[in-house]
Protein backbone atom coordinates (compact mmCIF):
# COMPACT_ATOMS: atom_id res chain seq x y z
CA UNK A 1 0.00 0.00 0.00
CA UNK A 2 2.85 2.28 0.83
CA UNK A 3 4.48 2.10 -2.30
CA UNK A 4 1.06 1.42 -4.68
CA UNK A 5 -0.63 4.60 -3.53
CA UNK A 6 2.29 7.02 -5.71
CA UNK A 7 -0.23 5.72 -8.49
CA UNK A 8 -2.30 8.60 -7.07
CA UNK A 9 0.01 11.21 -8.09
CA UNK A 10 1.61 12.07 -10.95
CA UNK A 11 4.01 9.56 -11.29
CA UNK A 12 5.36 9.34 -15.07
CA UNK A 13 8.84 7.27 -15.18
CA UNK A 14 10.33 11.35 -16.75
CA UNK A 15 9.12 12.63 -13.35
CA UNK A 16 11.30 11.04 -11.57
CA UNK A 17 14.05 11.47 -13.35
CA UNK A 18 13.55 15.23 -13.73
CA UNK A 19 13.25 15.70 -9.85
CA UNK A 20 16.37 13.88 -8.89
CA UNK A 21 18.22 16.49 -10.97
CA UNK A 22 16.50 18.99 -9.39
CA UNK A 23 17.25 17.63 -6.07
CA UNK A 24 21.13 17.23 -6.63
CA UNK A 25 21.25 20.98 -8.22
CA UNK A 26 19.74 21.65 -4.61
CA UNK A 27 22.25 19.88 -2.72
CA UNK A 28 25.62 21.41 -4.89
CA UNK A 29 24.09 24.70 -4.25
CA UNK A 30 23.64 23.83 -0.01
CA UNK A 31 27.22 22.31 -0.34
CA UNK A 32 28.46 25.93 -1.59
CA UNK A 33 29.17 27.57 1.56
CA UNK A 34 31.21 24.41 2.82
CA UNK A 35 33.45 24.49 0.01
CA UNK A 36 33.79 28.14 0.18
CA UNK A 37 34.54 28.49 3.79
CA UNK A 38 37.36 25.39 3.34
CA UNK A 39 38.94 27.31 0.04
CA UNK A 40 39.20 30.37 1.70
CA UNK A 41 40.77 28.53 4.98
CA UNK A 42 43.57 26.66 2.88
CA UNK A 43 44.08 29.40 1.25
CA UNK A 44 44.94 31.22 4.23
CA UNK A 45 46.74 28.20 5.53
CA UNK A 46 48.45 28.15 2.46
CA UNK A 47 47.24 24.45 1.73
CA UNK A 48 47.33 22.78 -1.37
CA UNK A 49 43.52 21.82 -1.46
CA UNK A 50 43.42 19.89 -4.40
CA UNK A 51 46.36 17.36 -2.68
CA UNK A 52 44.81 17.01 0.77
CA UNK A 53 42.51 14.03 1.61
CA UNK A 54 39.14 14.60 2.92
CA UNK A 55 40.59 13.43 6.56
CA UNK A 56 42.77 16.76 6.96
CA UNK A 57 40.23 18.58 4.52
CA UNK A 58 37.57 17.92 7.46
CA UNK A 59 39.82 19.54 10.30
CA UNK A 60 40.19 23.12 8.05
CA UNK A 61 37.70 24.60 10.09
CA UNK A 62 36.43 24.88 13.39
CA UNK A 63 33.87 21.77 14.12
CA UNK A 64 30.90 23.31 15.14
CA UNK A 65 31.42 25.45 11.87
CA UNK A 66 32.42 22.63 9.73
CA UNK A 67 29.31 20.78 11.13
CA UNK A 68 26.72 23.58 10.31
CA UNK A 69 27.85 23.73 6.90
CA UNK A 70 28.29 20.28 5.87
CA UNK A 71 24.82 19.94 7.28
CA UNK A 72 23.35 22.79 5.45
CA UNK A 73 23.54 21.55 2.54
CA UNK A 74 20.99 18.29 2.77
CA UNK A 75 18.58 21.13 4.16
CA UNK A 76 18.54 22.64 1.04
CA UNK A 77 18.77 19.27 -0.70
CA UNK A 78 15.40 18.23 1.49
CA UNK A 79 14.10 21.75 0.46
CA UNK A 80 14.78 21.10 -3.35
CA UNK A 81 12.89 17.33 -2.58
CA UNK A 82 9.65 18.55 -1.38
CA UNK A 83 9.91 21.44 -3.50
CA UNK A 84 10.06 18.58 -6.83
CA UNK A 85 7.29 16.24 -4.84
CA UNK A 86 4.89 19.15 -4.15
CA UNK A 87 4.98 20.74 -7.65
CA UNK A 88 6.10 17.79 -10.27
CA UNK A 89 4.11 15.05 -8.42
CA UNK A 90 1.43 16.62 -6.73
CA UNK A 91 2.06 15.08 -4.29
CA UNK A 92 1.22 15.25 -0.41
CA UNK A 93 4.31 15.36 2.37
CA UNK A 94 1.95 12.45 4.30
CA UNK A 95 1.59 10.23 1.34
CA UNK A 96 5.46 10.37 0.69
CA UNK A 97 5.57 9.36 4.32
CA UNK A 98 3.07 7.04 5.10
CA UNK A 99 -0.05 4.89 3.90
CA UNK A 100 -1.85 5.73 7.16
CA UNK A 101 -4.31 9.36 7.17
CA UNK A 102 -1.63 11.24 9.09
CA UNK A 103 1.57 10.91 10.51
CA UNK A 104 2.44 8.85 13.41
CA UNK A 105 4.44 10.36 15.56
CA UNK A 106 4.59 8.09 18.11
CA UNK A 107 6.03 5.47 15.93
CA UNK A 108 8.60 8.29 15.20
CA UNK A 109 9.62 9.01 19.01
CA UNK A 110 9.14 5.45 20.43
CA UNK A 111 11.84 3.97 18.01
CA UNK A 112 13.95 7.47 18.26
CA UNK A 113 14.23 7.16 22.13
CA UNK A 114 14.57 3.07 22.02
CA UNK A 115 17.73 3.41 19.37
CA UNK A 116 19.20 6.47 21.21
CA UNK A 117 19.19 4.34 24.63
CA UNK A 118 20.79 1.46 22.87
CA UNK A 119 23.24 3.17 20.88
CA UNK A 120 24.54 5.41 23.54
CA UNK A 121 24.38 2.98 26.19
CA UNK A 122 26.65 0.64 23.23
CA UNK A 123 29.58 3.03 23.78
CA UNK A 124 28.92 3.98 26.97
CA UNK A 125 29.14 0.12 27.72
CA UNK A 126 33.07 0.20 25.59
CA UNK A 127 34.02 3.47 27.27
CA UNK A 128 33.49 1.70 30.68
CA UNK A 129 35.41 -1.71 29.34
CA UNK A 130 38.20 0.28 27.18
CA UNK A 131 38.63 3.81 28.61
CA UNK A 132 42.31 3.73 27.26
CA UNK A 133 40.26 3.89 23.96
CA UNK A 134 38.87 7.15 24.58
CA UNK A 135 39.50 10.96 25.63
CA UNK A 136 36.57 13.21 27.67
CA UNK A 137 36.60 15.88 25.07
CA UNK A 138 33.64 17.88 26.68
CA UNK A 139 33.74 21.91 27.05
CA UNK A 140 30.90 23.48 28.32
CA UNK A 141 30.56 26.63 25.64
CA UNK A 142 31.29 24.46 22.11
CA UNK A 143 28.89 21.33 23.36
CA UNK A 144 26.25 23.21 23.77
CA UNK A 145 26.62 25.43 20.48
CA UNK A 146 26.72 21.57 19.04
CA UNK A 147 23.80 21.01 20.76
CA UNK A 148 21.87 23.73 18.86
CA UNK A 149 23.09 23.37 15.86
CA UNK A 150 22.81 19.29 15.85
CA UNK A 151 19.14 19.30 17.32
CA UNK A 152 17.96 21.44 14.53
CA UNK A 153 20.03 20.01 11.31
CA UNK A 154 20.80 16.57 12.05
CA UNK A 155 16.86 15.64 12.00
CA UNK A 156 17.17 17.69 8.92
CA UNK A 157 20.20 16.07 7.06
CA UNK A 158 18.72 12.56 8.18
CA UNK A 159 15.26 13.01 7.27
CA UNK A 160 16.17 14.20 3.64
CA UNK A 161 18.30 11.06 3.30
CA UNK A 162 15.24 8.95 4.34
CA UNK A 163 12.92 10.87 2.24
CA UNK A 164 15.14 10.46 -0.56
CA UNK A 165 15.39 6.95 -0.43
CA UNK A 166 12.44 4.99 1.88
CA UNK A 167 10.06 7.65 0.48
CA UNK A 168 10.92 9.07 -3.23
CA UNK A 169 12.87 6.59 -4.59
CA UNK A 170 11.23 3.23 -3.22
CA UNK A 171 7.86 4.93 -4.20
CA UNK A 172 9.02 5.68 -8.01
CA UNK A 173 11.27 2.89 -8.21
CA UNK A 174 8.38 0.90 -7.44
CA UNK A 175 5.63 1.85 -9.46
CA UNK A 176 7.57 2.24 -12.61
CA UNK A 177 8.71 -1.93 -12.13
CA UNK A 178 5.84 -3.13 -10.05
CA UNK A 179 7.20 -5.10 -7.34
CA UNK A 180 8.91 -4.23 -4.09
CA UNK A 181 12.03 -6.28 -4.07
CA UNK A 182 13.60 -3.96 -6.28
CA UNK A 183 13.15 -0.93 -4.94
CA UNK A 184 13.97 -2.13 -1.52
CA UNK A 185 17.56 -3.65 -2.79
CA UNK A 186 18.07 -1.15 -5.05
CA UNK A 187 17.65 1.85 -2.83
CA UNK A 188 19.93 -0.35 0.33
CA UNK A 189 22.63 -0.32 -2.36
CA UNK A 190 23.07 3.47 -3.59
CA UNK A 191 22.38 4.65 -0.04
CA UNK A 192 25.45 2.27 0.97
CA UNK A 193 27.52 3.20 -1.77
CA UNK A 194 26.62 7.35 -1.52
CA UNK A 195 28.69 6.84 1.61
CA UNK A 196 31.55 5.50 0.04
CA UNK A 197 33.42 8.52 -0.17
CA UNK A 198 33.32 9.06 3.79
CA UNK A 199 36.73 9.22 5.74
CA UNK A 200 35.43 6.24 7.62
CA UNK A 201 36.07 4.17 4.34
CA UNK A 202 39.68 5.02 4.04
CA UNK A 203 40.39 3.96 7.36
CA UNK A 204 38.52 0.85 7.60
CA UNK A 205 38.36 -0.54 4.11
CA UNK A 206 35.18 -1.11 1.91
CA UNK A 207 33.99 -3.76 4.52
CA UNK A 208 32.80 -0.70 6.66
CA UNK A 209 29.64 -1.28 3.42
CA UNK A 210 28.36 -3.99 5.01
CA UNK A 211 27.42 -1.56 8.08
CA UNK A 212 26.09 1.48 5.40
CA UNK A 213 24.48 -0.92 3.13
CA UNK A 214 23.32 -3.21 5.78
CA UNK A 215 21.27 -0.27 7.69
CA UNK A 216 20.03 0.63 4.27
CA UNK A 217 18.60 -2.36 3.90
CA UNK A 218 17.07 -2.65 8.04
CA UNK A 219 15.94 0.86 7.31
CA UNK A 220 14.17 -0.31 3.66
CA UNK A 221 12.41 -3.51 5.18
CA UNK A 222 11.21 -1.69 8.28
CA UNK A 223 9.30 0.89 5.59
CA UNK A 224 8.00 -1.56 4.05
CA UNK A 225 6.74 -3.32 6.71
CA UNK A 226 5.36 -0.33 8.65
CA UNK A 227 3.77 0.75 5.29
CA UNK A 228 5.42 4.07 6.48
CA UNK A 229 8.69 6.41 7.31
CA UNK A 230 8.31 6.75 10.40
CA UNK A 231 10.13 4.26 12.26
CA UNK A 232 12.76 4.91 9.38
CA UNK A 233 13.20 8.64 10.69
CA UNK A 234 12.85 8.27 14.36
CA UNK A 235 15.57 5.45 14.06
CA UNK A 236 18.26 7.51 11.65
CA UNK A 237 17.37 10.85 13.34
CA UNK A 238 18.59 9.19 16.78
CA UNK A 239 21.62 7.04 15.15
CA UNK A 240 23.30 10.32 13.85
CA UNK A 241 22.28 13.26 16.58
CA UNK A 242 22.98 10.73 19.99
CA UNK A 243 26.49 10.20 17.95
CA UNK A 244 27.56 13.75 17.17
CA UNK A 245 26.80 14.28 20.89
CA UNK A 246 27.94 11.53 22.39
CA UNK A 247 31.89 10.35 20.04
CA UNK A 248 33.64 11.67 17.25
CA UNK A 249 37.28 10.72 15.89
CA UNK A 250 39.61 12.49 13.42
CA UNK A 251 38.43 9.74 11.04
CA UNK A 252 35.06 10.17 11.06
CA UNK A 253 33.11 12.41 8.61
CA UNK A 254 30.97 13.86 11.74
CA UNK A 255 34.14 15.61 14.19
CA UNK A 256 32.31 17.63 16.55
CA UNK A 257 32.82 18.66 20.13
CA UNK A 258 31.30 15.71 21.37
CA UNK A 259 31.69 14.61 25.23
CA UNK A 260 34.16 12.00 24.29
CA UNK A 261 36.74 11.14 21.50
CA UNK A 262 37.61 8.17 20.02
CA UNK A 263 41.25 7.25 20.22
CA UNK A 264 41.36 4.13 19.09
CA UNK A 265 42.98 2.03 15.74
CA UNK A 266 40.22 2.11 13.50
CA UNK A 267 41.89 -0.57 11.74
CA UNK A 268 41.10 -2.47 14.31
CA UNK A 269 37.95 -2.64 14.26
CA UNK A 270 35.81 -5.73 13.41
CA UNK A 271 33.01 -7.81 13.86
CA UNK A 272 31.32 -5.58 17.20
CA UNK A 273 31.85 -2.67 15.26
CA UNK A 274 30.73 -3.27 11.40
CA UNK A 275 28.96 -7.10 12.02
CA UNK A 276 27.09 -7.17 15.08
CA UNK A 277 24.56 -4.26 14.09
CA UNK A 278 23.51 -5.65 10.88
CA UNK A 279 23.23 -9.19 11.75
CA UNK A 280 22.57 -9.51 15.46
CA UNK A 281 21.23 -5.76 16.62
CA UNK A 282 19.23 -5.20 13.30
CA UNK A 283 17.25 -9.04 13.37
CA UNK A 284 16.65 -8.30 16.87
CA UNK A 285 14.99 -5.10 16.59
CA UNK A 286 13.10 -6.36 13.51
CA UNK A 287 11.43 -9.25 15.81
CA UNK A 288 10.52 -6.47 18.49
CA UNK A 289 9.09 -3.73 16.23
CA UNK A 290 7.03 -6.94 14.65
CA UNK A 291 5.73 -7.79 17.66
CA UNK A 292 4.60 -4.21 18.84
CA UNK A 293 3.30 -4.07 15.48
CA UNK A 294 1.55 -6.86 14.36
CA UNK A 295 3.45 -7.06 11.45
CA UNK A 296 2.75 -10.02 8.99
CA UNK A 297 2.64 -11.22 5.68
CA UNK A 298 6.55 -10.72 5.38
CA UNK A 299 6.93 -12.44 1.73
CA UNK A 300 4.10 -10.18 0.21
CA UNK A 301 5.25 -7.14 1.90
CA UNK A 302 8.72 -7.34 0.72
CA UNK A 303 8.59 -9.60 -2.35
CA UNK A 304 5.04 -8.93 -3.74
CA UNK A 305 3.74 -7.20 -6.83
CA UNK A 306 2.99 -3.12 -6.70
CA UNK A 307 -0.48 -3.16 -7.91
CA UNK A 308 -2.26 0.17 -9.13
CA UNK A 309 -6.04 0.61 -8.92
CA UNK A 310 -8.66 1.75 -10.92
CA UNK A 311 -9.82 4.29 -8.91
CA UNK A 312 -6.12 5.04 -7.86
CA UNK A 313 -5.51 6.15 -11.81
CA UNK A 314 -8.58 7.96 -12.27
CA UNK A 315 -8.14 10.08 -9.87
CA UNK A 316 -4.67 11.34 -10.81
CA UNK A 317 -5.73 14.17 -13.15
CA UNK A 318 -8.57 15.40 -10.75
CA UNK A 319 -6.41 15.61 -7.76
CA UNK A 320 -4.19 17.42 -9.69
CA UNK A 321 -6.65 19.78 -11.34
CA UNK A 322 -8.02 20.51 -7.38
CA UNK A 323 -4.67 21.55 -6.34
CA UNK A 324 -3.45 23.73 -8.70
Amino acid sequence: MYIAQAFNILHDWWRYLVGLVIIVIAVIIGQIPFTAAVMLRAVKNGDNLFGMDETKMMTLLEPNLNLFLMLLSFAVGLLGLLLVVKYLHNQSLTSLTTSRKKIDWKRFWLIFFVWGIISSGLVILDYLMSPGDYEINFKLVPFLILCAIAIIFVPLQTSFEEYLFRGYLMQGIGVIVRNKWIPLITTSLVFGLLHIANPEVDKLGYIIMVYYIGTGLFLGIITLMDEGMELALGFHAANNLFTALLVTADWTAFQTHSILKDMSDPTEMGFTEIFMPVFIVFPILLFILSKIYKWTDWKEKLFGKVIESLQENNNILKNYDTNL
